[in-house]
């Protein structure tokens, strides 16, 4: 009796340690179930923080070189063969605006009187032109709209013919030239040279995506140099040889950023044989700010585009 009741009870362990085992094994199951479903149910929702969002990719521009940083700390935002020397069109009239407006005792309504040389200047060079009368006296200020918005290389000859020192035109252009070279060195640009006032060079005129971004940035730290490359048209009034007052026709903005993009303040547009299509752009979404250039693009539109890609991406960077 008792080996049989030992064979019996000891065939109940054997069985009750396996529903044991069995109970066990099956608990642990549900609970790895129910993590695997607890993760997925998570990671359906997005609400693990953990998991990084995927990042935003580089825009491809047609444009030879590009460049773009955020305003408030210099940080690279984009680049593109960023540091090669391009020509840059009228994007060099930033630099011929930096410098008047940092002239020390500047006075904005101070009157330049239009000389033929600016006229026969921009007509022997089929250049962009204000349309600036001979004999007209026109204040600094309005020079800096004409210079601008219609890119007028007839502006900036007068403007360089003002500001720069000699006895002669010839002298005071070539030190004016001179003033923007310091400019660009005291700004430490190792790959800008300008060799003209307005962009039509004599073959060393050149700078980078990164350098004319910098010029710019430096350009806008003047409340003058802001208002005047965020308007979008100005209307001038000019006193004549003869004294009478003289409404110049309305200068429209080159730049198509400033109607098209939203938060675009400006900057300056640029084109020619060799420099093709470029841009200098800015544009402000709250309290920051893109800054960045395109140089050699393949059309007026392509610019805007370029521009357009370029600042979104900074702006996505930026978040």
């Amino acid at each position: 009796m008792e080996t049989q009741l030992g064979r019996t009870l000891g065939a109940f362990n054997v069985i009750g340690v396996h529903h044991l085992k069995t109970r066990i094994q099956a608990g642990r199951l549900r609970r790895a179930t129910a993590v695997a479903l607890t993760a997925g149910a998570v990671l359906a929702t997005g609400a693990l923080t953990a998991v990084p969002a995927q990042a935003v990719s580089a825009p491809s521009i047609v444009a030879k070189g590009g460049y773009a940083m955020n305003n408030a700390n210099s940080s690279t935002l984009f680049t593109k063969s960023a540091d090669t020397r391009l020509s840059t069109g009228s994007t060099t009239k930033i630099m011929t605006a930096k410098v008047v407006l940092a002239q020390s005792n500047l006075n904005l309504d101070a009157k330049v009187t239009i000389q033929k040389a600016y006229s026969d200047y921009v007509v022997r060079n089929n250049a962009s032109q204000a349309h600036l009368i001979v004999g007209d006296k026109v204040t600094v200020r309005q020079l800096l709209y004409g210079l601008m918005l219609p890119s007028g290389c007839d502006a900036a000859y007068a403007l360089a013919d003002k500001f720069g020192s000699g006895s002669t035109r010839d002298a005071r252009v070539k030190s004016f030239i001179g003033k923007m070279n310091s400019a660009a060195k005291a700004l430490n640009l190792k790959n800008t040279h300008f060799d003209s006032f307005d962009g039509i060079g004599n073959g060393s005129n050149y700078s980078t995506p990164r350098d004319l971004t910098k010029i710019a940035s430096s350009a806008m730290k003047s409340s003058t140099f802001r208002t005047v490359v965020k308007t979008k048209s100005y209307t001038a009034k000019t006193i004549t040889k003869t004294g009478s007052t003289r409404t110049m026709a309305t200068w429209t903005n080159t730049n198509t950023l400033l109607g098209s993009y939203s938060g675009a303040i400006g900057v300056k547009t640029g084109s020619g044989p060799e420099a093709k299509y470029c841009l200098v752009f800015a544009a402000t979404r709250g309290t920051k700010t893109v800054i960045g250039t395109v140089l050699a693009s393949s059309s007026i539109s392509q610019r805007a585009t370029d521009a357009t890609k370029i600042l979104n991406y900074g702006f996505a960077r930026l978040g």
